[in-house]
């Protein structure tokens, strides 16, 4: 039977929020027969500990939020990529790490969203252990950028509010690929990079539609007002694009992000592109 440890990320105010789901799924663990470990990771060099052992023991991630669940695959990255100088001759031309190991994803928060829910993983302990013992995984999209984070998981929506909760405009030249989605001198209301539909449809604003995390490809879209006919009427269009990479730059003030869930501000350029099946969960039977 196979050595699983359960790597707890979050650290709420009521911490029955992470014990319960985390000795449910422990106990669920050892009831099958697995040698169970439970840790508590409150950095990355005690992320980084668990991470050194992935392939060796079955990893379930128990965390808050997609932030957390990042911070993870962040570290497995991190450890896994190659230096330029040393590329290994089998890894794809579209890859800049090897295949990262499978991970169970233990949402502390099971009635909620998350990633987890919009992959239609399991979310109760007892089903994140039947599938962290199981054999199905399922390869995912990893978006690499060169950002802090390093990766993006879900997706990045661009743009903020003011105090009134109206969307504040913006301007940023966008390219996807070889195409243009925006030159830098429109009003933009929002943006988004996607790899999964976490923020395809920020305050109902169709910005992407159907966006894949394994499909290779990168969804991206705009919305930007328009005024147009001679009592110039305003109206909402949206443009929308897909493609291996995308770079933004910010033309004046920042801009506003909310990257897998983490607030920031863009006052740079980034890029993001895309690792087609760089990483993995276990899904469990019903997928």
């Amino acid at each position: 039977m196979y050595d699983v440890v359960v790597l707890a990320l979050a650290d709420p105010v009521d911490r029955d929020q992470v014990r319960a789901p985390v000795r449910g799924c422990a106990d669920a663990l050892t009831r099958a027969g697995a040698r169970v470990e439970t840790v508590t990771a409150t950095s990355d060099q005690e992320i980084d500990r668990v991470v050194e052992r992935a392939g060796e023991v079955r990893l379930v991630v128990a965390a808050a939020t997609d932030g957390q669940l990042r911070a993870v695959v962040r570290r497995m990255v991190r450890r896994a990529a190659p230096p330029p100088s040393r590329r290994p001759a089998g890894l794809p031309d579209n890859r800049t790490v090897p295949d990262l190991p499978p991970l169970a994803v233990l949402p502390l928060d099971p009635a909620g969203g998350g990633l987890a829910a919009r992959l239609r993983l399991p979310r109760d302990p007892a089903g994140v252990a039947a599938a962290v013992l199981g054999d199905r995984v399922r390869r995912l999209d990893l978006l690499r950028q060169d950002g802090a984070s390093a990766v993006t998981l879900d997706g990045a929506l661009l743009g903020g509010t003011d105090q009134a909760g109206r969307a504040v405009s913006w301007q940023a030249r966008i390219e996807v690929d070889d195409a243009l989605l925006s030159p830098g001198d429109e009003p933009l209301l929002a943006g988004l990079v996607a790899n999964a539909d976490g923020y395809a449809r920020p305050d109902g604003l169709p910005l992407v539609t159907a966006a894949d995390p394994a499909d290779g490809v990168i969804e991206v879209a705009v919305a930007l007002l328009i005024r147009a006919g001679w009592r110039r009427r305003v109206r909402v269009e949206v443009r929308r694009a897909r493609g291996r990479a995308v770079t933004v730059r910010p033309a004046g003030a920042g801009v506003a992000t909310l990257d897998d869930g983490v607030a920031g501000e863009l006052t740079r350029p980034r890029s993001w592109w895309v690792e087609p099946g760089a990483w993995a969960v276990y899904t469990g039977a019903g997928d």
